[in-house]
């Protein structure tokens, strides 16, 4: 049996709204509070001294309750001067902002309600019913955001997603709808949550252009932000990196190009904030290129640099506003390397000083400022206030986390991470291709560590990361409520929200997981035609296979939704599905007909026409995307995403090469081609990968075959080999071999046919045997060719008393949520991570707590019980694939954990190259690193005679994610995934 992993105890998640308790009903009950009952609503009523951003969510909630009932309440502004503000009111819904609302006030006073939680916290509500000084339910916050965060949790209790708009979710209507309990929510986990628009063109830019524009104006206007502004509240997030880059008109400035942009954002509660190198926001170096003077160069031109930043101050002061410190070189580029770190610090005092002039004030610690690192430099002094903001490594993996001592600073720490990235070795901004799982695994360490102060994403275009942006804020917003046991409840639970469709949820997130899981792999812009076997496990065939099954499902439940469901099903998971689909099996098809153009098989056309045809088919889904909603969507997917030929962008979409023989001409073996499983040569005739010299100099044989090899059959493929058909015959020469065909024939129009090789094993003698397999292909001229396939079998068994993993096809693999036990230490367990890995799950000790280190062979354990019959002159190689984390332990402990087989001393491995504090490892993010691999190999060698055995893993330090292990016994074959787990007995 499979071993049930520990998991962490979590809150469970509510159907109405994902992640918080329920409070409302759409039924009447004796303690229900009518919302709308009986065709009638009740009024709302909102101070007319509180915040105007929560006035306008006041009507946004009145425009919400029409959504869901068809009913429309009637919203009040009251002044408390009356002598009674609720004269000739009944049962309404008040709403207003402790300390500023004098309504709520009065009811406070009045009501003698408890609003001790609320008081001096940061974006908290309560939401219940009183009856003194009226029947009334109340939704109070504790500043803008927190009473602005009451209504929209209300709202998407209602049935009206975040998403309502932005990818045109339904709203689930009732006729009656009631308020029940208490709904509450005390400070965020995390203070500032937000999104980073970014790599915006072609896509969002273009989109934004034709839709707010009249195609001459700046994209984002405050029109495209009033529909950003409000997303970014209902989904409790608080702040915002506009976009940054060149669009087609002119480059995109927030505060300039749109004078209402700014002023729109703090009336809504969005705290602006700029990216990572654009300082004292300004939009930077676009607005520079427009007003500044001189080069860009604090040593050279301090003066006119200090006065653009002031006049950056001076605009944004009137609003709340998080500054970015700190100077980057044009392009995002770092300052010289000889003056760095004086530099900078001169830089940040220069910047402070502006804060002091411009806000009248020696004290500037209480002005939210955040200086984003990418790398730490040694002897930097940081001012105490500000906000460390660590980057990840573009790919998810994030740098460095405080240390002990730096966990006081009042400024706190933060992450800036990524779902997009446009930079070495190649930009992944198409579609969506991160995990919940490790998102959930990174930032819960960075929530251990101190990393708490601001979360900020990289979200592309926004869309297709709809999924992946919610999760993120979520988990800023409340991460109490996940636990790796929950993560794929959570996203069944918004499937529910979004497609009404509870019985097809937990299907629907499977598939998500499926889409993000394989794209994960490797990143769509960063495949070839040769990433996956074309000729070893399978590899590619299963490969696309899973994918097809995936696209097969997910258009089930497209294909039965009603029509009003279409379109959001289609943004938010159908268009993911089948588009990751028809790219990897371009891909794959453009590997195959490579391939068989060296094998001299005909079908190698066919397989050029099926590339064409599914390289059209890209267009064709895009299209039908754009073509949604009589055109709402035109442009957003505008990103190119095939042919890449180095880090950027390819301008067109370029179809992977293809080959294509000629049809008419015979090839110069013969009318037939035969070819195996394991091999890319083909016979009878030469090709360069039939032996060392590139001769036909040695008989095709199979891959051996034992009891043990997962999938029991090898096969041998028949090929036309030119214009002209023939029938054959396939017999062997041993009655042990059970073959799929015993006879075929093979034309122009269908031109392949694959004959499966299994074993009867009853009939098998014990040890080695070997069966020779004859394939006669004889045309319509009777002329006959002869190839005779070898097959060596061995058979093994396993004594009766054994329980483990056994050795086939030359080696074990075994996925590392599959041990045999799992051993605690203190209070610290290996934990089931589902889903996060390139083939099945992965595995973490948790709680992941920074302090927390085992010496070697102290720690928790796993085990996995193996049996084998081989060994490398004695000796074997394991090898422990691991998640590309990065040493966020610190330099003096980098990631390690140890391995030990048997009785054996346990050896210790550090897998992730040495690099200064924050740094990436050499060679991190080439082509074939960690990061565009998406894993890293630890291989270490081990003294073992066949046998039964055991497998140890031992922690040593927090967050090492381990994913499978693969034992080579000395036939273990190139992949990408790696062999299939072997059988467990």
């Amino acid at each position: 049996m499979r071993l049930g992993f520990l998991l962490p105890l979590a809150s469970a998640l509510s159907a109405a709204a994902i992640g918080q308790s329920s409070c409302v009903s759409f039924d009447t009950s004796k303690t229900a509070f009518p919302v709308v009952s009986g065709g009638k609503a009740s009024p709302i009523l909102v101070g007319a001294d509180d915040w105007a951003g929560v006035q306008r969510a006041a009507n946004d909630f009145k425009t919400d309750i029409s959504r869901v009932t068809g009913k429309t309440p009637q919203l009040q502004n009251v002044s408390t001067t009356l002598t009674d503000p609720f004269k000739g009111v009944t049962t309404p819904i008040i709403i207003g902002t402790l300390g500023k609302s004098s309504l709520i006030k009065k009811i406070v006073d009045q009501s003698k309600i408890d609003v001790s939680s609320l008081t001096g916290k940061w974006e908290s509500y309560v939401a219940q019913q009183i009856t003194q000084p009226i029947n009334a339910y109340v939704i109070i916050g504790s500043d803008k955001r927190g009473t602005i965060y009451g209504l929209y949790e209300l709202s998407e209790q209602f049935g009206v997603s975040p998403w309502y708009w932005w990818a045109d979710v339904p709203v689930v209507t009732h006729n009656s709808l009631f308020l029940t309990g208490t709904c509450q929510h005390g400070p965020p986990t995390i203070k500032y949550r937000g999104i980073f628009l970014n790599d915006e063109q072609p896509g969002l830019q273009s989109w934004a252009q034709e839709k707010f524009t009249n195609g001459t104006g700046a994209p984002f206007n405050s029109k495209f932000y009033g529909n950003l502004f409000e997303l970014l509240l209902r989904l409790k997030a608080n702040y915002l990196w506009p976009g940054m880059w060149q669009s087609k008109i002119e480059v995109y400035k927030f505060a300039m190009d749109d004078p209402q942009n700014q002023p729109l954002a703090d009336l809504y509660g969005i705290v602006m904030g700029t990216s990572h190198q654009e300082p004292m926001a300004r939009s930077t170096p676009n607005e520079w290129n427009i007003v500044g003077h001189g080069d860009w160069n604090f040593t050279t031109n301090a003066a006119n640099i200090s006065n653009y930043w002031t006049d950056g101050v001076k605009r944004a002061k009137p609003y709340e506003t998080m500054y970015t410190l700190g100077m980057r070189g044009s392009g995002d580029l770092p300052l010289e390397e000889e003056t760095n770190i004086a530099l900078l610090e001169k830089v940040v005092d220069a910047q402070r000083q502006i804060f002091s002039n411009v806000y009248n004030t020696s004290d500037v610690t209480q002005i939210p400022q955040l200086w984003c690192l990418c790398a730490s430099k040694d002897g930097m002094r940081v001012p105490d206030d500000v906000v460390l903001l660590w980057a990840d490594d573009n790919w998810g993996n994030i740098r460095r986390f405080p240390i002990q001592n730096e966990r006081n600073r009042t400024g706190g720490a933060g992450v800036y991470y990524h779902f997009d990235y446009v930079g070495d070795p190649r930009n992944y901004k198409w579609i969506t291709s991160t995990q919940v799982s490790k998102v959930y695994e990174q930032m819960s360490l960075a929530h251990e560590r101190g990393a708490d102060k601001v979360w900020i994403v990289n979200v592309g275009d926004l869309k297709p990361y709809e999924l992946n942006t919610e999760f993120f804020i979520s988990l800023g917003y409340n991460i109490t409520r996940f636990a790796p046991n929950n993560l794929d409840q959570y996203v069944s639970k918004w499937a529910t929200r979004e497609f009404q469709l509870p019985a097809k949820s937990d299907e629907i997130a499977a598939i998500v997981a499926n889409v993000t899981r394989w794209n994960a792999r490797r990143k769509p812009e960063m495949l070839n035609t040769t990433i996956y076997s074309l000729t070893d496990y399978r590899e590619a065939d299963t490969v696309l296979a899973a994918w097809k099954n995936t696209f097969d499902r997910s258009k089930a439940i497209y294909d039965s939704l009603p029509s009003k469901t279409k379109a959001a099903y289609f943004e938010l998971v159908h268009h993911a599905v089948s588009a990751s689909y028809i790219n990897q099996n371009t891909w794959i098809s453009a590997g195959l007909n490579n391939l068989y153009a060296s094998q001299a098989r005909l079908s190698t056309n066919n397989l050029a026409d099926q590339v064409q045809a599914l390289f059209e088919s890209d267009y064709d889904l895009e299209d039908q995307y754009h073509k949604l909603l009589s055109g709402k969507w035109n442009h957003i997917l505008d990103q190119t995403h095939i042919g890449y030929y180095y880090w950027q962008q390819p301008m067109a979409n370029t179809m992977p090469a293809v080959n294509r023989i000629q049809a008419r001409k015979e090839a110069l073996a013969g009318a037939m081609r035969i070819s195996l499983e394991g091999s890319r040569g083909a016979w009878p005739g030469d090709n360069p990968y039939q032996c060392s010299l590139g001769y036909n100099c040695g008989p095709p044989s199979l891959p051996q075959l034992d009891p043990f090899v997962p999938k029991q059959t090898r096969y041998i493929d028949v090929a036309a080999g030119g214009p002209n058909s023939f029938t054959f015959t396939v017999s062997s020469n041993v009655p042990w071999t059970k073959l799929s065909l015993a006879k075929g024939s093979i034309s122009p129009k269908a031109p392949e046919q694959r004959i499966e090789v299994g074993v009867d094993w009853s009939k098998v003698p014990s040890g080695t045997s070997t069966a020779a397999i004859t394939i006669t292909g004889t045309t319509t001229a009777s002329a006959k060719t002869t190839v005779v396939v070898y097959l060596t079998v061995v058979k093994t068994a396993v004594p009766s008393t054994f329980k483990g993993f056994v050795e086939g096809d030359g080696g074990v693999a075994i996925e590392a949520n599959h041990a045999s036990r799992n051993k605690s230490a203190n209070g610290i367990q290996w934990t089931l991570l589902p889903g996060y890995g390139k083939t099945d799950s992965a595995v973490t000790p948790l709680p992941g707590l920074g302090n927390t280190k085992f010496a070697v062979g102290a720690g928790p354990s796993l085990e996995y019980d193996f049996y084998t019959f081989n060994s490398k002159g004695g000796s074997v190689t394991l090898t422990s694939y691991l998640a590309p984390s990065l040493n966020a332990n610190g330099n003096d402990r980098p990631l390690a954990f140890a391995v030990q087989i048997d009785q054996e001393t346990p050896q210790s491995v550090a897998y992730v190259g040495a690099a200064p504090s924050g740094s990436l490892p050499a060679g991190w993010t080439g082509l074939e690193g960690p990061t565009a691999v998406n894993i890293i190999k630890a291989t270490t060698t081990h003294k073992v005679a066949p046998g039964a055995h055991t497998l140890k893993i031992w922690m040593i330090e927090p967050a090492v994610v381990l994913q499978r292990l693969v034992i080579d016994t000395g036939n273990v074959r190139p992949s990408y995934l790696g062999p299939p787990e072997s059988i467990r007995v």
